[in-house]
């Protein structure tokens, strides 16, 4: 028998092992891993370093943990306050016909009135959905940070490449003006404005490698990396057409903005604290048991001696003071409209950054096609025709000079546009709430 007995015990502690590994396997499973260490290439492309910046932002995890937090606050104000129990002594025993009270425990557990543990569950739910539309605010923060300091590497990168072929083109001139200088074709005069030109493009070159530094630490920073680490070279910038009409993109705006939607959970949990400010005119209540121990009766034979006796308790929180909970609706209403205003004033600001953001993409964009169709193809023709005929001997140095001056503030200004409207219709992504912001 005492066998059988261990065996069973043996056989209990075998399964109850078994599931306490089960359960620890499961939880280490479902818990989130690390991603600090994202690997990030040559080869990388900016849906790349999105990834990597969703994964290892600090201040996203920030606002993540927020709202994690927000939401384990929700069970706990629906649960029932915490039981209170009590105990006393009694100093002098009170004499009782059955024996003298020695000791007292009793135990009371509050009830709110009915409803009140429910709305502020409500209230709680709508602050937990407040905190995560501020996560996916700061996500879209993030993403447009991103993109805007990797649009920027972009426009530096063009702007090194531009200047180092007008650099190169220079250098070629000053080579032909030095062997004509060197014959007698042409004057020193014009070989020291070509030494000047260059050195002020060779100063431009430094200027645009320096700055180098700081776009990519910017950008590395968003990523949570070094400032120093290794990024992939932007080879091209987005070029799709975005052709949503203005009231459109309104529309997006007021519906998708996370701020927006922010400002509506926090109106809907003021809303919640209206209801739950108007329970206080219902009492809560209180119901409890105490037991008291009581000694053996002094006096022989008595009936019931010792015995404990057990009293049930119900109590009020009566809420006499009506003018406190007139103020406690007054206060409650007050900062519900408060929010909306807030809501107003957010949204005021939001369509007016809109309209100039939209302003500004569509200028980049008319900018981009007119360099790029128009203004550029003229200015590298009419260079090509000068250098042939300066090369010749029949064109003036100036207007060699000038021409290339030309091409290059049109090649400058082309890849500006290019980057400009690039970070203004990542703008309107983040403002719209969307990150696939197209158009139709």
């Amino acid at each position: 028998m005492k066998n059988s007995f261990l065996n069973i015990n043996a056989t209990k502690l075998v399964t109850l092992m078994l599931l306490l590994f089960l359960s620890a396997s499961f939880l280490v499973s479902q818990a989130p891993q690390s991603q600090e260490n994202v690997e990030i290439s040559e080869n990388s492309k900016l849906q790349d370093l999105l990834a990597a910046a969703a994964l290892s932002n600090p201040g996203l995890k920030a606002a993540f943990e927020r709202w994690q937090a927000a939401l384990k606050r929700i069970p706990q104000v629906r649960a029932l306050p915490n039981p209170q129990l009590t105990y006393a002594y009694f100093i002098r025993e009170v004499e009782t016909r059955v024996g003298p009270q020695q000791h007292k425990l009793g135990i009371m557990q509050m009830f709110p009135w009915f409803g009140k543990l429910k709305l502020r569950g409500n209230a709680a739910s709508e602050a937990a959905n407040a905190k995560k539309q501020r996560y996916e605010n700061v996500k879209l923060n993030l993403f447009y940070r991103v993109k805007e300091a990797y649009f920027e590497y972009y426009y530096v990168m063009q702007t090194i490449a531009v200047l180092k072929e007008n650099v190169q083109l220079l250098e070629y001139l000053e080579e032909v003006v030095r062997a004509k200088y060197r014959t007698g074709g042409a004057l020193y005069a014009n070989l020291l404005k070509i030494q000047v030109e260059l050195d002020k493009l060779q100063d431009r070159l430094k200027s645009a490698v320096e700055v180098l530094k700081p776009v990519k630490a910017r950008l590395n920073a968003a990523l949570n990396r070094p400032v120093d680490a290794l990024l992939p070279v932007p080879k091209e910038l987005p070029t799709e057409a975005f052709r949503v009409v203005r009231e459109q993109l309104m529309e997006l705006v007021k519906k998708n903005n996370p701020t927006l939607k922010a400002i509506d959970a926090v109106a809907a949990k003021e809303e919640v604290g209206i209801k739950l400010a108007k329970k206080n005119y219902f009492p809560d209540f209180s119901i409890g048991v105490d037991y008291m121990i009581t000694g053996d009766a002094r006096m022989p034979g008595v009936g019931d001696s010792g015995k404990d006796p057990v009293a049930a308790m119900v109590s009020l929180r009566l809420p006499l003071w009506a003018k406190k909970n007139k103020a406690g609706v007054k206060e409650a209403n007050a900062r519900y409209r408060a929010v909306l205003n807030q809501r107003q004033e957010e949204e005021n600001k939001l369509l007016s950054r809109l309209e100039m953001v939209l302003y500004k993409y569509r200028d980049a964009g008319r900018k981009m096609i007119l360099y790029r169709d128009t203004l550029l193809p003229r200015a590298t023709q009419a260079l090509e025709v000068i250098r042939s005929a300066f090369e010749a001997g029949k064109a003036d140095f100036l207007d060699f000079i000038d021409s290339q001056r030309t091409l290059l503030a049109f090649g400058l200004s082309y890849e500006e546009a290019k980057t400009l409207r690039a970070q203004r219709l990542a703008e309107l992504q983040m403002l719209a709430g969307k990150e696939d912001l197209k158009g139709e």
